[in-house]
């Protein structure tokens, strides 16, 4: 099975500007790569100080024979603006600017850099080539501050790598009036990513190829373990290891040129008829692989899970932005206990898609609204598949990239947490809270023609979304504003 996240080996290249002293930079460069060692982060120093375009090419090519995947360039002193920029071109891969802050008061003479300086004519150039680059909030700092920079871009050169390597593999079409999940696919080559077009025909031939495959029996015996006493129905288990099994064939046998694959699958209203059960579980396990699966052919939806499973290099979950919290709910379990409005509050819910290691006692169930329509509400047979249960409580980050009908992309991030409340519905969900929820709903979700699937990453990796997000162009970018801030189309009365 190969890994569907990317490693990162990060390699720097110290600058110097010819007419300050080259030991300046070439002193504070070694000090920072100290301080990485003290963090357990590894980092590969060229031994060439870049002055000019020749020692940026030859530093270029160090780093590139030792491996390097993602690069800083620190300018330890004002750094050389058109060696130091043209070394971003010339690196396949994410690369960060970082500048050194003057370290004593008693030796700003010789021993002073002026990168606090160099770093705008750095930033200038970088657009004047219009090269991209991860610029740090603050981006100056002595060697632990540098060091503590370094350790924030690797989540983002993970998922910048993992974009250019990646493959979105589909089975469809989209279900019928799920128009929200479908969105132009142009977007997706102005980032680097690939996708390959299939029919839900080409899933059931291959997945009725893996009948009677010799690995079932351990895919079925893993399942179980994993579910404990919430595996409802042993006999079901055969059937969804087989699909597990098709799934990660052809994961394996279709990512071609590219590293990395994630699915966007159709999962009703013909799917469990024929395949004899529901998804739901499946995608489950080859999220918690790294291998997000979105439901609905949603192909942005899975777009945003990997960028997500990247930067947290842990599962990710896609959900329906779903439903109100009820008052009497709100009244007697989350106000007074919590700091949220009512507003501020909503359900997060899929059928049964999130990773086990997410949620509170998930179990197999059925999908209760299929079985009323394709089995009458009778006993669940091939509606039976979901994974349920509450979605442990914790802080979230909810966000999505998209693309508009122009092909133009945005995307939203907004921080919050999953509530220790209990759902009392079914499917996987939970009760999520987010400061100033109501007005990002109308003026962000709404008034921005955002489909209502929303990726969920568990912990607050907003900062790192944001720093992917700018990398990859894309220029609007909201999140849950307070009150203090009113949205452009928010009525100030």
């Amino acid at each position: 099975m190969f890994s569907n996240i990317p490693e990162v080996k990060l390699g720097m290249i110290a600058v110097s500007r010819d007419c300050f002293p080259i030991s300046v930079s070439d002193g504070r460069s070694k000090k920072v790569v100290e301080e990485c060692k003290k963090l357990g982060i590894d980092v590969f120093l060229a031994p060439t100080i870049a002055e000019d375009e020749n020692d940026a090419m030859k530093a270029a090519g160090e780093v590139k024979e030792a491996g390097c995947t993602a690069l800083v360039v620190f300018l330890g002193n004002f750094g050389p603006e058109t060696p130091e920029t043209i070394i971003a071109k010339s690196f396949d891969g994410p690369v960060m600017y970082v500048a050194a802050a003057e370290e004593t008061g008693d030796n700003l003479i010789n021993g002073r850099g002026d990168a606090y300086c160099g770093m705008l004519n750095c930033s200038y150039n970088l657009g004047l080539r219009k090269i991209a680059a991860y610029i740090p909030e603050y981006p100056v700092g002595d060697a632990a501050d540098c060091a503590k920079m370094i350790a924030e871009f690797i989540p983002v050169a993970r998922a910048i790598i993992g974009l250019r390597g990646l493959k979105i593999i589909t089975f469809g079409p989209r279900p019928q009036d799920f128009f929200a999940c479908n969105a132009p696919i142009k977007g997706l080559y102005d980032i680097g990513v690939e996708i390959e077009e299939n029919s839900e025909l080409d899933l059931l031939v291959s997945y009725r190829e893996h009948a009677g495959d010799k690995r079932i029996d351990d895919v079925v015996k893993d399942m179980a373990a994993e579910l404990g006493v919430g595996n409802a129905y042993p006999d079901l288990l055969p059937r969804m290891a087989q699909f597990e099994l098709t799934l990660l064939d052809w994961a394996e046998n279709h990512r071609g040129a590219r590293k990395y694959v994630v699915f966007a699958d159709k999962c009703w209203p013909a799917f469990p008829k024929e395949f004899g059960f529901e998804p739901c579980y499946v995608n489950s396990r080859l999220a918690e692989k790294g291998i997000p699966v979105a439901c609905e052919v949603d192909i942005y939806g899975a777009l945003s899970e990997f960028i997500g499973t990247c930067i947290t290099g842990a599962p990710v979950t896609l959900l329906d932005i779903n439903n109100t919290v009820p008052k009497d709910m709100y009244e007697s379990e989350i106000k007074g206990k919590y700091d949220y409005t009512l507003k501020d509050t909503f359900m997060g819910f899929h059928c049964g898609n999130t990773p086990f290691c997410r949620l509170s006692n998930g179990a197999i169930k059925y999908q209760l609204i299929q079985n009323r329509t394709l089995e009458n509400g009778g006993t669940p047979d091939f509606t039976r598949g979901t994974l349920e249960g509450d979605i442990a409580p914790g802080e979230i980050t909810f966000f999505r990239l998209q693309s508009n009908a122009d092909t133009s992309l945005q995307a939203y991030v907004a921080e919050g947490e999953i509530l220790p409340v209990a759902t009392r519905s079914f499917g996987g969900i939970g009760i999520f809270a987010i400061h100033e929820m109501g007005r990002f709903y109308r003026h962000v979700l709404i008034a921005k023609h955002y489909p209502h699937h929303g990726a969920v990453a568990f912990g607050h990796v907003g900062r790192a979304l944001y720093a992917v997000l700018s990398y990859l162009g894309v220029k609007d970018i909201s999140f849950n504003q307070p009150k203090s801030m009113l949205y452009s189309d928010e009525c100030p009365f």
